[in-house]
């Protein structure tokens, strides 16, 4: 699912346990384990440059590693499109950051700057191809000249590259977060949102809890796969108690819109063929496209994913094969054991 980035998701990365499992999670680096997450605050995200342009769109934590301070400076215009030059913004936006702890004189003993910790989170279809070293992009002379390249890295969470089978095991919000961005079905969503409803219970989560909540109604549930709008709905445990009861109706609705395609397609060639045949031939059709995405859902709902060649012998399956297969479902145990 392609999500549409907005406020709301500036919300989900405004509050500390999201960041706090960013960081444990999603930064496989040593000096994370010394972090004191108790200091973990939240700073101005918006700053001025000298050309009087306003930064509006950052989210920037700071928290103690030992006596200091680490900037972790999180780049919130998510990237749906890859940008070959996010190096060169981030080294713009970092130096502005920088002018402001000089101005405001939030600076460590003997007046050094604190360390910032850049993270670009992407969301595209393709993966993430850019340079992540400003120095990949600036062409090396000979002569000595490479000494003076500026030097930064930065950490791009390419949240496409992560497969469910990766992120589902793991008890973890942005884990979630992704989940649900690649989610291809309502019952993706309905199996996330339940993982979120049992880690989310204590009376401190309640903010939290409302930022996914209004999260998922704008970004996810704006439109489901019908087209049907739903209403916004702020609390969690009502989302998911009206996905529950909406998905068996929407399955039921495709099965519908399965068999009027079958006899719409029948009596078109019952038109050259005869109008009897024609509409017998589209009634049988119709039934087999109701079987099929009957068995897709099912397989969904039970198993999580829907591999691409999976759903391509369903959909070319006869009705016989497909009674079978919906039989198996019950007691299978995988997809490889009802093909097998």
């Amino acid at each position: 699912m392609q999500a549409k980035h907005d406020h709301s998701y500036k919300l989900l990365f405004s509050e500390p346990e999201v960041i706090i499992d960013l960081l444990q999670g999603f930064v496989e680096e040593e000096w994370v384990a010394e972090l004191d997450f108790s200091s973990l605050e939240k700073v101005s995200g918006s700053y001025i440059s000298d050309d009087l342009r306003a930064r509006e769109d950052d989210v920037i934590w700071r928290v103690k590693y030992g006596s200091e301070w680490i900037y972790v400076y999180l780049l919130i215009e998510f990237q749906s499109t890859i940008d070959k030059y996010m190096a060169v913004r981030l080294m713009t936006y970092m130096g502005l950051l920088y002018q402001d702890l000089i101005k405001s004189k939030q600076l460590l003993p003997d007046k050094q700057l604190p360390p910032i910790f850049p993270v670009v989170l992407y969301n595209g279809d393709k993966r993430w191809n850019a340079a992540t070293e400003l120095k990949d992009l600036i062409i090396q002379l000979p002569g000595g000249l490479d000494q003076y390249l500026p030097s930064l890295k930065y950490l791009i969470l390419d949240e496409g590259s992560y497969s469910l089978k990766q992120l589902t095991p793991l008890k973890n919000l942005v884990a979630a977060i992704f989940r649900l961005e690649n989610s291809s079905t309502d019952n993706d969503i309905l199996a996330v949102i339940t993982n979120l409803v049992d880690w989310l219970t204590t009376p401190e989560q309640l903010r939290l809890r409302r930022s996914f909540s209004i999260w998922i109604n704008r970004v996810l549930l704006a439109s489901n796969e019908l087209g049907e709008k739903t209403p916004e709905i702020n609390d969690l445990v009502e989302i998911k108690t009206m996905l529950s009861d909406r998905i068996p109706q929407w399955i039921k609705e495709g099965e519908a819109r399965g068999e009027a395609r079958g006899e719409a397609r029948g009596e078109a060639r019952g038109e050259a063929r005869g109008e009897a045949r024609g509409e017998a031939r589209g009634k049988a059709q119709g039934i087999v496209l109701g079987e099929a995405t009957t068995l897709l859902k099912l397989i969904q709902l039970k198993f999580g994913s829907l591999p691409k060649d999976v759903e391509q012998q369903v959909n070319s399956a006869s009705k016989q094969q497909l009674d079978n297969w919906i039989a198996q479902i019950l007691t299978a145990n995988s997809i490889q054991d009802m093909f097998s």
